[in-house]
């Protein structure tokens, strides 16, 4: 019988990725997310089209916020690992809705947590973010650092998520790993993201903002290596907590992205520079020797190369939504 893995948030960037590599690996997914409209819900059904062919995928779709649909869930489907993603993205959004992302990000979590525990689930997997380190100042970041300097909602609520992991471990044993992403980027990245705005922008030939002078930087990782990271945390025997940096370990400004960009695309960039955005941070740089002897975590797709492979995919899927809109006319 395969073993039974629930992925809140599947119809997202990372949380369809997962959804394929599980299915490949042969474990039956059962993946839930609302298909919000913090972009366009047509993207994420797009995303989730594949793992619909496969039936050993299940779709639902629901709130994790609704503790009866949670239940239900757990109930029905034998769940034995949970890979936990389904959040309110996006640290500028944050300031905006602050009492959203608390319901969403506390809130959903803390009944995903409820739920695993009630049903003794074997691994519980929380995606955390690099925003945890807030303006920390010392580089790379390591996960023992001190994160009680958020400097938006967003920050707040997923340190807050990571904290609520370890009282349930502590509490009642539930094993949890709470992995800390560092800018994930890639083939169906969200569309507001950095780099898939940028290139967006660069193709159109208009103007990309960038906040500050250019020299922030950002540890950019391929979707590829989270997953990698994502799957050594599923597949752990460790029944404790813990927490892992998953990042490339390798920052860069915001102009050297530009650049890279400009190079795959064979286009200039039009750069206007904006002031400094609340709720930023100078850099995000990970420390993954942790991740690397616990979870054989070693990332392979620099970002030269990722930014190729982006670029590749966005042109690909570009075609193939002008080819389905003239299919729909003619």
């Amino acid at each position: 019988m395969k073993e039974a893995v629930l992925v809140t948030g599947v119809a997202g960037f990372i949380g369809s990725h997962l959804g394929e590599r599980l299915l490949r690996l042969g474990y039956s997914v059962v993946g839930l997310d609302n298909l919000d409209s913090f972009y366009d819900p047509a993207i994420k059904r797009e995303n989730i089209r594949a793992l619909e062919d496969n039936s050993s995928f299940r779709m639902i779709r629901g709130d994790i916020r609704d503790k009866e649909l949670l239940n239900r869930i757990f109930s029905e489907n034998s769940i034995s690992l949970v890979a936990h993603l389904a959040a309110r993205a996006g640290v500028r959004p944050s300031l905006q809705l602050p009492l959203l992302y608390q319901d969403v990000n506390i809130g959903g979590t803390i009944n995903m947590l409820e739920a695993s525990r009630s049903s003794g689930v074997r691994q519980f997997v929380f995606a955390s973010s690099s925003s945890v380190y807030g303006l920390n100042s010392r580089v790379p970041f390591r996960e023992d650092d001190k994160i009680d300097y958020p400097t938006s909602p967003y920050a707040a609520s997923k340190s807050a998520g990571e904290l609520f992991c370890r009282t349930y471990h502590h509490l009642y044993g539930l094993p949890v790993k709470a992995l800390r992403l560092f800018t994930v980027y890639g083939p169906r990245q969200r569309p507001e993201m950095a780099i898939h705005s940028f290139a967006r922008k660069i193709e159109a030939g208009e103007e990309i903002p960038v906040y500050g002078d250019g020299t922030a930087k950002r540890d950019y990782t391929y979707i590829d290596d989270i997953i990698d990271g994502i799957m050594g945390a599923l597949t752990s025997r460790d029944p404790g907590f813990q927490i892992y940096n998953l990042g490339d370990s390798s920052p860069i400004d915001i102009m050297s992205l530009v650049r890279l960009l400009e190079k795959s695309l064979g286009k200039t960039a039009r750069v206007k520079n904006l002031p400094q955005q609340p709720g930023d941070v100078p850099i995000t740089y990970a420390d993954i020797s942790r991740a690397g002897v616990d979870l054989g975590y070693r990332p392979a797709v620099p970002i030269e190369r990722g930014v190729e492979l982006f670029v590749r995919w966005y042109r690909q899927s570009v075609a193939r939504l002008a080819g389905n809109v003239a299919g729909h006319t003619n």
